[in-house]
C-alpha cells in the first residue's frame, strides 16, 4: 500500500558525524511531496570551538531548520541529556511530527528516542544493532529499545535487534547512508580540497582521536602519549578535533603543541565530502575514530587504531592495533609505511540507502506499526 497523506518527519542531529549519516536521507525526503521535513540541530553543531558545523547544514538549504543550544563543553552528559529533552519536547509540541528520526549512539539520539516514545510519536533509529564500545554502546541499545522502527546497516545488526526482542517486521536493512556519499561521483578533487583548506602536503596522514568517557581519568595520560608519539614521528598530519565528550578539552589543549610545526595542520572540523577526499588519498589514519574502522577500509587506507574505543567494531581489514602507551604507538608509526591494505567490499550497503529509506516510508505498512511495543521472544 502506498502512502496517501503527507507525513511530518523530524530529523535530529547533534554532531558532524551523525549529520554525515542522515544528510542523504534528509535530502531525498525534501524532494518528495509526501513528506514535510524538519531538522532539529543542537550539540556540537552550535559550538564555535568545534567548527560551528551548523554552517554545513545551512549550505544544504533545507526548508525547516531549528537550532537549540543544549550545553557548553564539559557539561556532564546527564544534564545535557535533560536539557536536550526539554528543548526537543517543546519543538515537537509545535511541529507535531509523525516520526522522529535519530542516528547512532549519542546522547542527543537518546533524547530524541525518549521524547518520541513518551509522546506517542513513532521513532526511527538509524544504525541500531551495532557495537559501539564504551558508554556509547549502552546508549545505542537503549535507543533501539525506545524506537519503533529500525533502519539497519546489515544482517548482523538486524540479528542483534532480534536478539534484543525487536519485531522482525520493524527492521529494515538499508545499508549505511554515508556509503551513498563515499562512492558517489560528486566528491571534490584532491587539489580542490587542498586549496580550500590551504594544505600544502604532498603526502599526509589523518589524525582523529576522541575521548573515551569510561576512561576519563586516564585520558590526559593517553593524550600526552599520543601527541608525543606524533611529534617524534616524521609524517605530515591533518589533525581533526575530537568530539565534545567529557575529556575533549584535554585533547584540544594538548594539540596546541602542534602550533608552529610545519608537519601539522589542525582543524576543528572538515566538510564531510572534503574529508572523504582527504581520507581516500591519505597514507593512513591514526586514532580511535569510527572513520578508521568504517570508512577507511573501503578506500584501502591503512589504519592505526589506538586503545579500546572501537573494540569489537573491526571489519575484515588489516588494522594495526596499538595500546595507549608511547612505545606501542611509536612502534605502530614506524611500521605503518610497510602496511599494505586492500580495499574491502562494503559490508554496509550498495550506496542506495536513501532510496531504500524513502521507499520504506512511502509504504503505508510502516505507519501502521503498533506504537505500543512488544517484546518478541526468540
Amino acid at each position: 500500500m502506498i502512502l496517501n497523506n503527507t507525513k511530518k518527519i523530524l530529523f535530529l542531529t547533534g554532531t558532524r558525524a551523525d549529520f554525515s549519516k542522515i544528510k542523504s536521507l534528509i535530502s531525498i525526503l525534501e524532494t518528495a511531496p509526501e513528506f514535510e521535513v524538519f531538522v532539529f540541530v543542537t550539540g556540537m553543531h552550535l559550538q564555535e570551538e568545534y567548527g560551528y558545523t551548523l554552517i554545513e547544514i545551512q549550505r544544504c538549504n533545507f526548508k525547516n531548520v531549528y537550532t537549540f543550544e543544549n550545553h557548553t563543553h564539559e557539561t556532564t552528559m546527564d544534564l545535557t541529556l535533560a536539557k536536550t529533552i526539554e528543548g526537543l519536547s517543546g519543538y515537537c509540541k509545535e511541529v507535531q511530527p509523525d516520526l522522529i528520526v535519530v542516528h547512532g549512539d549519542r546522547l542527543e539520539t537518546l533524547a530524541g528516542a525518549i521524547v518520541g516514545s513518551l509522546n506517542n510519536i513513532l521513532v526511527a533509529h538509524i544504525e541500531g544493532g551495532e557495537l559501539s564500545g564504551t558508554v556509547d554502546e549502552l546508549i545505542r541499545h537503549s535507543v533501539s529499545k525506545l524506537s519503533h522502527i529500525h533502519f539497519v546497516s546489515n544482517s548482523d545488526a538486524a540479528n542483534r535487534l532480534v536478539q534484543m526482542g525487536e519485531l522482525q517486521s520493524s527492521i529494515y536493512t538499508i545499508g549505511s547512508p554515508d556509503v551513498d556519499i563515499m562512492f558517489s561521483n560528486t566528491l571534490p578533487e584532491l587539489a580542490v580540497v587542498k586549496e580550500y583548506y590551504k594544505i600544502d602536503f604532498e603526502k599526509y596522514a589523518i589524525v582523529m582521536f576522541h575521548p573515551v568517557t569510561t576512561e576519563a581519568k586516564e585520558m590526559e595520560e593517553y593524550t600526552n602519549n599520543f601527541v608525543s608519539a606524533l611529534l617524534d614521528d616524521s609524517h605530515n598530519y591533518i589533525v581533526i578535533y575530537p568530539n565534545n565528550d567529557l575529556g575533549s578539552q584535554q585533547i584540544i589543549k594538548k594539540y596546541q603543541e602542534f602550533q608552529g610545526n610545519s608537519r601539522f595542520r589542525v582543524f576543528p572540523s572538515l566538510r564531510f565530502e572534503y574529508f572523504l577526499t582527504l581520507l581516500k588519498n591519505a597514507q593512513f589514519i591514526i586514532g580511535n575514530s569510527s572513520a578508521g574502522i568504517r570508512e577507511a577500509p573501503y578506500y584501502g587506507i591503512p589504519i592505526i587504531n589506538i586503545g579500546t574505543r572501537q573494540q569489537n567494531r573491526a571489519l575484515h581489514a588489516e588494522i594495526v592495533n596499538a595500546d595507549y602507551d608511547l612505545n606501542s604507538i611509536s612502534t605502530a608509526l614506524k611500521n605503518i609505511d610497510l602496511q599494505k591494505s586492500e580495499k574491502v567490499n562494503s559490508h554496509f550497503g550498495d550506496g542506495n540507502s536513501a532510496t531504500l529509506f524513502m521507499e520504506s516510508l512511502l509504504n503505508s505498512d510502516i505507519w501502521n506499526l503498533n506504537h505500543q511495543k512488544q517484546f518478541r521472544d526468540i
